[in-house]
């Protein structure tokens, strides 16, 4: 009940944000801050519920944004138009990389992952399709050309994030949502219950895929043009660095840390040369002093507790908080 207060009241933040700091700078700042909860929210399932370390997430912004951008440019159609049509690509790109990328585990895991990051990245760059080492330019906004309002886009943004959180929260807490968690805790215990171990890790992984192919949507119409150069490792790192930040496995704890880690550095940009050296001392300090992050997730399965007590032990809980 706290949380769903504590997120309600954070939405009405994000709304009457506009009015009180309205310029074009401030606009796109927090425009930037709300996609990215958008992509944190999406690596928390594969990450935070499922356990899988992918270090190569930025592929699906990627995918997201280059579809959408190249639909919208060659057929002159608003970006929302395209949205179907990225939801499938971004399906299939997930089953692509993930049906061989998901038999394997942990470290070995991580290393592909990042590894299939890269291939898109070069691919894009040598795609006559996709602009080569250009990008696209002059891609239309959300509604199209005529509607380019930064603050009618910034609501947009803050409707689309907000449902897809709500969600991924709600997915975490269903059939499907359990067994992610239980996948995570212990694999090989999980299949032998009785549950598909791929097929329920291949699931997360689409699902991260969808996320942050919409999310490359919403980038792609931010800046009305992308190139290969905006889907490096680093943003990778630092979507990561957002779920583990917050807490992984948990969605208000994600959505905290993805606006952390956006908008700190540009709090601190008086800063000037200092200001990403004071940026990650400040990360190292809140790991030391939080390691389980800002906002850990309290799940309480039936049956299930961090100490992995018996069914009907004393102090087990039998609901789960987010």
């Amino acid at each position: 009940m706290e949380s769903r207060r504590l997120g309600w009241a954070g939405l009405m933040t994000a709304l009457l944000a506009p009015f009180v700091i309205a310029t074009p700078y401030a606009m796109n700042v927090m425009t930037s801050a709300v996609i990215f909860v958008m992509l944190a929210v999406g690596l928390n399932i594969v990450v935070g519920y499922c356990g899988l370390l992918d270090l190569g997430f930025a592929a699906f912004l990627a995918v997201g944004a280059y579809t959408g951008g190249v639909l919208a440019t060659e057929l002159k159609v608003p970006l929302l138009a395209t949205v179907p049509v990225v939801i499938v690509v971004t399906v299939v790109a997930g089953v692509v990389i993930g049906g061989p990328t998901l038999r394997l585990r942990s470290d070995y895991l991580a290393i592909v992952t990042l590894g299939f990051g890269e291939i898109i990245r070069i691919v894009a760059s040598n795609l006559d399709m996709t602009g080569g080492p250009s990008g696209i330019y002059g891609i239309p906004g959300l509604f199209g050309d005529t509607l380019s309002d930064p603050v009618v886009f910034y609501y947009t943004a803050v409707l689309i994030v907000s449902v897809a959180v709500l969600f991924a929260a709600r997915l975490g807490r269903s059939r499907i949502g359990r067994a992610w968690r239980f996948v995570r805790e212990d694999e090989d215990a999980a299949e032998a219950s009785g549950i598909h171990t791929y097929r329920v890790k291949l699931a997360a992984y689409v699902a991260g895929a969808v996320w942050g192919g919409l999310a490359g949507v919403l980038f792609a119409g931010q800046l009305s043009a992308i190139s290969p150069a905006s889907f490096t490792f680093l943003q990778s790192a630092l979507v990561l660095m957002a779920v583990v930040l917050g807490g992984m496995g948990s969605t208000p704890g994600v959505v905290v840390g993805a606006v952390v880690i956006s908008l700190l550095p540009e709090l601190l940009r008086g800063l000037a040369d200092y200001r990403y050296f004071v940026f990650g001392v400040l990360l190292i300090v809140v790991m030391l002093l939080r390691p389980q992050g800002l906002w850990p997730h309290r799940s309480r399965e039936p049956g299930y507790t961090a100490a992995r007590s018996t069914p009907g032990a004393p102090g087990a809980p039998a609901k789960e908080e987010e």
